[in-house]
């Protein structure tokens, strides 16, 4: 992965490959409409071997070709999809999404344990019947990022604070036997203390300093989010709308690395 000017001729091995591990930490939300904006970005990152998250925007308008390109070019694949039904339908749509490829796929953790677990079913499912397939990073969606305390109070319906919720629903996704969870980077300290270093954690509402927070309301910058435990950040608009989108994605990464 390339650098910049001022980290040439004067790191260590390690820390190229602290470089190398925060780049495979940081997922790129290609949250655009259409495949061709898509790939006008992506080919702006090229050499960057960064998660790619799909989200349902484009997943609905690319459909599964789009991941197997995006597999076919190498990158781990995120699909954010957020599924949240009935056991069986998770279970089912669970062992496609496995046999598409796909490295980690998201749920509801308020869809329940049993729903929960399901998805891991489908996905073992697809892997006892294609043996190269692997059981992609299964976690759960605790409260959005955008989710406010009022608003989770009073229109969600659910009591108490927006931390004591995520860490309910963080405690329900591992005791159903799934990899994670995907919550604010102000949540990372107490979910890893209630769940363990190896439970897995996903932040968006990654926003580095002076940034527009648009729509979130948890926020944290990408070296805060890392200090907290975080393990994959996820960062859309500060990389996609930024007007030199690797130059953007490259700053963050060394953000990460500095952390």
């Amino acid at each position: 992965m390339e650098q910049t000017a001022a980290q040439h001729g004067h790191e260590t091995v390690a820390q190229v490959e602290k470089r190398e591990e925060m780049a495979g930490r940081l997922m790129v939300a290609l949250d655009v409409p259409d495949v061709a904006q898509a790939r006008l970005l992506i080919e702006k990152l090229e050499g960057i071997p960064c998660y790619m998250k799909v989200g349902m925007q484009l997943f609905y308008a690319a459909g599964p070709d789009f991941i197997r390109e995006l597999k076919a070019h190498g990158y781990s694949v995120f699909l954010d999809v957020k599924m949240h039904d009935i056991p069986n339908t998770v279970r089912g749509g669970a062992e496609s999404l496995t046999l598409l490829g796909v490295d980690m796929f998201n749920v509801h953790a308020a869809g329940g344990t049993a729903m929960m677990a399901a998805a891991l079913e489908g996905a073992a499912k697809a892997v006892s019947l294609h043996p190269s397939l692997h059981i992609p990073l299964i976690i759960a969606v605790t409260q959005l990022t955008s989710t406010s305390q009022e608003m989770m109070n009073s229109e969600i319906g659910i009591s108490g604070t927006v931390t004591d919720t995520v860490v309910r629903y963080a405690k329900l996704a591992a005791e159903a036997g799934l990899h994670g969870v995907v919550a604010s980077p102000q949540e990372a300290a107490v979910i890893a203390a209630a769940c363990g270093p190896d439970f897995r954690i996903v932040t968006p509402g990654i926003r580095p300093a002076g940034a527009s927070l648009d729509d979130q309301s948890r926020v944290m910058t990408p070296g805060q989010a890392i200090r907290q435990g975080s393990h994959f950040l996820v960062v859309g608009r500060p990389i996609t709308a930024a007007a030199d989108p690797r130059q953007a994605a490259l700053t963050i990464i060394e953000e990460m690395t500095q952390a």
